[in-house]
């Protein structure tokens, strides 16, 4: 299940399916800066299709990775058996689709040929097909799942029924002897880069892991939600997944016997690093991160489940993301209230993210926070330097709502140090990304209209 990450970019809520919005200034600003709504906006820019790098972890922590994301689900009820897809695999489509999804899907099925070795393939709607791709408005995924925006299950092939399964045990994955037939349903009516970002991690709970684990950076199994395209980690499990090595109906020993060696067959360097796994994470605190970052509580009980977050992280002995996110959480919820505290979470936050390379992405969405601090500080320059030094990772995590708001903040920076020129370049790229990031062009404008409005009169 992929969780709405209304809550988790921070300032402008990039990733949301509603309108961005932006926290009302300190002190009285300028008049709304109205220019975006006139202009015409760019051609969308999309990313090119790259090959992920490979994960940089030991194979004994990538063994007990898979374990943990196999044999459990979400939910923290263990799983009895493993299970797969056996044979070639086949995919349809079901439902009103765009240009963009149809893209997005056929790229991602090349990755997944390429990089994870699976025998995958697109069929006619019309056709039965191993994996289900149904597309429905987003209110009726809402409505039968809250907090998801979208979500994959088994046993079925349409949205119809689904809803007669949902009182029986039929889409409960722990009965499954083997995957046969599985839908995932996307909504039909969110921004190009919320579609993508839903068709890459149900695709590959589909195929492989129903678990998300906290611990991990690299990974769309995580329910943190900064990584949401396949990455070099996740190829690997579901290369893993698919070898020849394993098969449905094998119990966690079995598996786990059969690991090491096929690791090393798959990823030979794996075997010449440390490990470094990290300790399981503490039910208590992902229930004070849920609390923390959920909608609908109250502000007072939220920033005390942030504040609890961090206790436990710290308890913990935690000084990885782990730790970082919990900061990051308090910043978010005490932005509009706190913004001194927010500052200092975020500084934290960063600082934490910024010391391992692999949350290089983690890191600029916490930049994204600190530079609109800058530019509402009156430090342009400061504002420049951040996007400058954390831009390059939102393009390698292709996440376009976070790169188009980072390169909208440095065009208001370059305006506000008189390079008009400069200035108008980088905006027309960002309004290119924020077309695939958030859609509809009235958010579009509306979100660059609030960015410039953040400049100091």
């Amino acid at each position: 299940m992929f969780v709405s990450r209304v809550f988790l970019t921070g300032l402008f809520l990039l990733a949301a399916c509603a309108a961005p919005e932006v926290p009302p200034p300190a002190a009285p600003g300028p008049a709304p800066n109205t220019r975006a709504s006139a202009e015409p906006l760019p051609p969308m820019r999309r990313f090119p299709v790259r090959r992920a790098a490979p994960p940089q972890r030991a194979n004994a922590d990538m063994a007990a990775d898979f374990l943990d994301l196999f044999f459990q689900l979400e939910s923290g009820r263990n799983l009895p058996a493993f299970t797969r897809f056996e044979g070639p695999i086949s995919v349809r489509v079901v439902g009103p689709t765009s240009p963009t999804l149809e893209r997005d899907l056929t790229d991602l099925l090349t990755r997944l040929r390429r990089e994870a070795g699976i025998s995958i393939t697109r069929v006619p709607a019309a056709q039965a097909a191993s994996i289900t791709v149904q597309v429905i408005p987003s209110r009726a995924l809402q409505n039968a799942v809250p907090q998801a925006a979208c979500f994959v299950v088994p046993r079925v092939q349409s949205w119809t029924e689904f809803e007669a399964a949902r009182s029986g045990n039929r889409l409960d994955w722990a009965t499954l002897p083997r995957r046969d037939r599985v839908t995932v349903f996307l909504p039909g009516d969110v921004a190009p880069q919320d579609q993508r970002d839903c068709l890459h991690e149900e695709m590959a709970q589909a195929l492989g892991p129903l678990n998300d684990l906290f611990r991990l950076t690299d990974s769309v199994f995580n329910d943190d939600n900064f990584v949401n395209v396949l990455t070099g980690f996740d190829m690997l499990v579901l290369r893993a997944t698919y070898a020849p090595e394993l098969r449905s109906g094998m119990g966690r020993d079995d598996v786990a016997a059969r690991l090491p060696a096929l690791l090393s067959r798959l990823n030979p360097v794996g075997d010449t690093i440390q490990s470094k796994q990290r300790a399981a994470t503490d039910p208590d605190w992902i229930n004070q991160i849920q609390r923390a970052l959920s909608l609908s509580g109250r502000q007072s009980p939220r920033v005390r489940a942030a504040r609890r977050a961090i206790t436990i992280a710290r308890r913990n002995g935690w000084a990885d993301n782990r730790l970082a996110f919990s900061h990051f959480a308090l910043g978010r919820v005490v932005l509009n209230e706190d913004p001194e505290a927010a500052l200092e979470s975020f500084l934290r936050a960063g600082r934490i993210y910024g010391a391992d390379p692999l949350t290089r992405l983690h890191a600029a969405h916490v930049a994204l926070q600190m530079t609109a601090f800058a530019l509402s500080a009156g430090v342009p320059e400061d504002a420049v330097r951040l996007v400058d030094a954390h831009a390059p990772a939102a393009r390698m995590g292709e996440n376009a709502s976070l790169l188009a708001s980072l390169l909208l903040l440095k065009a208001e920076a370059l305006r506000e140090l008189g390079r008009d020129t400069e200035a108008r370049t980088i905006r027309r790229e960002a309004l290119g990304y924020a077309r695939y990031g958030f859609g509809d062009a009235d958010i579009v404008r509306r979100h660059a209209e609030e960015i410039a409005t953040i400049p100091p009169s």
